[in-house]
């Protein structure tokens, strides 16, 4: 099969996912922009048949004056044409209004699946996938600013009617008044223009795609250059000139590719459809020419001549359409091989495993007892060779406060995502009182599990919800938040904002207001709180306070060890000497316990946990030492 036939066939798939997706819009918003687009079509071709009868009938209409009968059929066939225009100029609005209806609620209803595709795994695996992740991104800029949307591209393929109505209107109009050969001429010359047009549009988006790293870099670099918050650094730096600089040679890596592409596809093919086009029209018109002298009336040169014209003109660029179709259903594709990507993820998190015969599933998860077990848990993250933990063997008492601690990379976040159940190990199981908590369904364990990450989410919603949101089912207990806000020393901040809690924590909205990092991580450790006292019994905090120095994280652990006495307590910390009021301190080292124990135990045993106490806890009294000699 040759190329032609190949991207033809290719294109009349694309056209016909277009159709699948059309009654989303609604069976009548589809059927009436159609019929707008059937009439917008067919009265321009009306305006070439009702004025070739104008030019033809002067003569006739003159010499005859105006009582005569042929004056008065002159102004009946000028008032269609009259008619013909003004009502382009009318239906064209409605064409440009619906097309804009349709393409919003399809849009509209692509950004659900998006969202629902998202949300749908019971983990986070996908979320976590780069190549998901750049299709999301892709799906997501054109679906949410609708301008080269799947929405679009329905209205764009329907607008397409109206061009192809004309040119069906023009071929037969010159296959009658002239030649059938001469109408065929015209059409192979239209077509070959457009799919010159359609296959450098199609070869263009594919490489827009395929550049979607650099040009996010450009937006990056752009965005760095009109931020408040990096401003301030460069101006004081001078990095003014750098930032120009390394934005225009991004620039630049990103064009250069796209000018080569554009030559290719439409220097050298659109040269070699000029000629032919020129050959083939040039013919048309000289034959024209020649029979208008003997073979022609006036009318029929006249609709000769407009028709071709009408229809050389449909050779070019459809700003309603092309670009819509092309781009639009590249994000059409992101949408679908999101959606496919996410679900080749479907046994990443089940609800949960099948039981034993005789073990029935409880009817609700019930809160832990005696300990959180670790047992033999391997793991590596999907598609990674690596194995995170390798048989970690790790007990948590229930109860008490526990201190996970390790440098960076020894899998202290992965823990916390394997005990939420946002992956699940690849051998053993995390036991819970003895039970593997993958036999209780997902939603309910988590109710069980109050976790704030490092990355904790900064809602642009009010600070009641916030806080609320650690328990979405008990959002509306207002005492209830209030007093998690007083518990971490936020209540009288919170009171001060212009609407007190009902204030939006953002200053995109009208009356919001932003708060400062500590602000927001104490209002982070109310809504845990929230959560605890709202029936999750187990608390976990991951590295919430890594950017704090180490005397505002101590104070920030030994508060939280307070206000969580009693309960059981997951404590997430790459530095050692914040955690000495937690009960059990566990060591984690390239995905191993390295050592366990309380504080004073590990500091006994001198390993690993005393050495990196000692050596932060040096480096932090080498800092202070001045301020204390300057009291």
């Amino acid at each position: 099969m040759t190329t032609w036939w190949r991207t033809a066939l290719a294109e009349l798939g694309k056209r016909w996912s277009i159709v699948r997706i059309l009654p989303r819009a609604g069976t009548r918003l589809v059927v009436g922009l159609a019929v707008i687009n059937v009439v917008l079509g067919a009265l321009p071709v009306i305006f070439v048949v009702a004025t070739s009868n104008v030019l033809g009938r002067v003569p006739e209409a003159v010499t005859g004056g105006t009582d005569s009968a042929a004056w008065r059929s002159l102004l009946a066939i000028f008032a269609v044409a009259a008619a013909a225009f003004v009502g382009q100029q009318i239906v064209a609005p409605f064409q440009n209004s619906l097309g804009e209806l349709m393409a919003r609620r399809i849009d509209g209803q692509m950004f659900d699946e998006l969202m629902t595709a998202a949300l749908r795994p019971r983990g986070i695996a996908p979320l976590e996938d780069q190549a998901a992740l750049q299709d999301l991104r892709a799906a997501v800029d054109e679906v949410q600013h609708g301008f080269q949307s799947p929405g679009q591209a329905c209205a764009g393929l329907l607008a397409l009617g109206a061009r192809y109505v004309q040119l069906i209107g023009y071929a037969t109009i010159i296959a009658l008044a002239f030649a059938w050969w001469a109408a065929l001429a015209l059409v192979v010359v239209v077509l070959l223009f457009r799919y010159g047009q359609r296959n450098g549009i199609r070869h263009y988006s594919r490489l827009r795609y395929a550049l979607d790293g650099p040009e996010r870099k450009i937006d990056y670099l752009r965005g760095l250059g009109i931020q408040p918050p990096a401003g301030k650094e460069i101006r004081v730096f001078g990095l003014a000139g750098w930032l120009t600089s390394t934005l225009e040679q991004a620039y630049r890596s990103w064009l250069a590719p796209l000018w080569v592409a554009r030559r290719r596809l439409y220097l050298w093919p659109f040269f070699r459809y000029a000629v032919v086009g020129l050959v083939l029209t040039s013919m048309v018109f000289a034959l024209t020419g020649r029979a208008a002298a003997g073979q022609l009336t006036l009318t029929g040169f006249a609709l000769v001549m407009q028709a071709s014209l009408g229809a050389l003109r449909l050779s070019e660029f459809y700003p309603e359409a092309d670009n819509q179709i092309a781009v639009g259903m590249t994000a059409y594709d992101a949408v679908q091989r999101f959606a496919q990507r996410v679900d080749t993820y479907p046994a990443e998190v089940r609800d949960e495993v099948p039981r034993r015969p005789s073990a029935a599933a409880p009817d609700v998860v019930p809160d832990p007892v005696t300990t959180i077990h670790f047992d033999q848990v391997s793991f590596a993250y999907p598609r990674q060779d690596r194995l995170v933990f390798d048989r970690l063997d790790l007990t948590i008492p229930v109860g008490r406060c526990t201190a996970i601690v390790g440098l960076n990379g020894a899998g202290k976040t992965t823990l916390v995502k394997l005990l939420a159940r946002l992956y699940e190990p690849t051998h053993g199981a995390i036991r819970v009182d003895g039970v593997d908590i993958r036999t209780y369904p997902v939603s309910q364990w988590r109710r069980k599990l109050g976790v704030i990450f490092q990355d904790f989410a900064r809602y642009e919603i009010s600070a009641a919800a916030n806080i609320g949101y650690g328990a979405i089912d008990a959002a509306d207990d207002r005492p209830g938040i209030e007093q998690a806000a007083r518990a971490v020393g936020m209540a009288d901040d919170l009171a001060r904002l212009p609407r007190g809690l009902d204030t939006p924590l953002t200053k995109q909205i009208g009356g919001g207001t932003d708060l400062s990092g500590g602000q927001w991580q104490r209002v982070a450790l109310a809504r845990a709180l929230f959560a605890l006292r709202h029936g999750s019994p187990v608390v976990v905090l991951d590295e919430p306070t890594a950017s704090l120095d180490v005397r505002a994280e101590a104070q920030f652990f030994d508060e939280f060890a307070e206000l969580t006495q009693g309960a059981t307590t997951l404590l997430i910390s790459h530095r050692f000497s914040t955690v000495r009021q937690a009960d059990h301190v566990v060591v984690l080292t390239d995905g191993k316990v390295a050592e366990q124990g309380s504080h004073d135990e590990l500091i006994a045993l001198d390993g690993q946990y005393a050495r990196l106490f000692r050596l932060q806890a040096d480096r932090f009294t080498d800092v202070t030492q001045p301020e204390e000699v300057a009291r």
